[in-house]
């Protein structure tokens, strides 16, 4: 650990020059503290769901404003990267989600619980956009699988930014991103790509929908390849999309953090991993050797 720690305050720079940002994934503002001790560049991914869970109700816009707020006080000048919330699947809120699902997984959750309960989705929106006053503040949205949601999520914001300004509040222009973690959101990256400020790559999920295979299941192990070829082939088709469309890409799942994969990441043209803010420095260590 000593060793790893001569590399706080390093750039995340490759030998032959190529820069990749390093930033750390968070479910709470106590994680920061985390952060900071580990040299965390950023928030590549700040998993909002956990402000709604282990209560009775959703938090408040007041509530989830204070909480974003607090993070980018504490990360001055840095990017935050708040993922809109994403209940189901096995994160499951019982005041939120109103029957019991065969296959959660496959159900409703992320942006298609927030297109059936679009009031739980614009209290967020307004609370992200009151909190970019105060910071370097990016949003995404998950499990996005057509053109035409990423059109009614970007009108969706556009009218809280307006509700606030009318009321009063000063906002900035906050960058919209996607989670691309299905093979349907990889296929169509060439024309997702003309939608979204950035892509981030949900690994975990895109690993589960693309080998058909549920990643809770501990009877599926065997059959469970992180570095399936079709999945590493979604990826570096998603990486070259985007940047045809002069946007970048993170990965934000367990895969950014295998330090057997760093090299191949950089080479597709991975501008960002976003791992545990523990993990940060053992991948810049990858990075800088890469």
């Amino acid at each position: 650990l000593s060793a790893l720690n001569e590399l706080i305050g390093l750039d995340n720079v490759t030998t032959d020059g190529r820069k990749v940002n390093i930033y750390a994934n968070i479910g709470s503002v106590e994680d920061i503290e985390n952060v900071l001790k580990y040299d965390g560049h950023g928030i590549g991914l700040f998993r909002s769901e956990y402000l709604y869970m282990d209560r009775t109700q959703p938090p408040s816009e007041e509530e989830q404003f204070q909480s974003y707020k607090s993070v980018l006080e504490q990360m001055p000048g840095k990017r935050v990267v708040i993922r809109t919330v994403d209940i189901g699947a096995d994160k499951q809120v019982p005041y939120l989600l109103n029957e019991t699902e065969q296959n959660p997984a496959l159900g409703c959750r992320g942006i298609r619980l927030c297109f059936e309960k679009p009031d739980i989705l614009m209290t967020q929106l307004r609370a992200i956009y009151r909190s970019s006053f105060y910071g370097n503040v990016a949003m995404m949205f998950p499990m996005v699988i057509s053109v035409e949601e990423v059109k009614i999520l970007k009108k969706m914001a556009k009218d809280a930014k307006e509700q606030l300004i009318e009321e009063g509040f000063e906002c900035n222009d906050v960058p919209i991103g996607i989670m691309i973690e299905t093979p349907a959101a990889a296929l169509l990256s060439e024309r997702l790509a003309k939608e979204a400020d950035f892509f981030s790559i949900g690994t975990n999920d895109l690993i589960q929908y693309t080998l058909a295979i549920d990643r809770q299941n501990s009877h599926m192990e065997d059959y469970y390849n992180e570095v399936h070829p079709a999945v590493l082939q979604l990826i570096e088709m998603t990486v070259q999309n985007a940047h045809k469309a002069g946007i970048e890409v993170s990965i934000c799942g367990e895969l950014a953090g295998d330090i057997m994969l760093t090299k191949q990441f950089i080479d597709m043209g991975v501008n960002e991993l976003s791992v545990p803010p523990a993990a940060v420095l053992k991948v810049r260590k990858a990075v800088i050797e890469s």
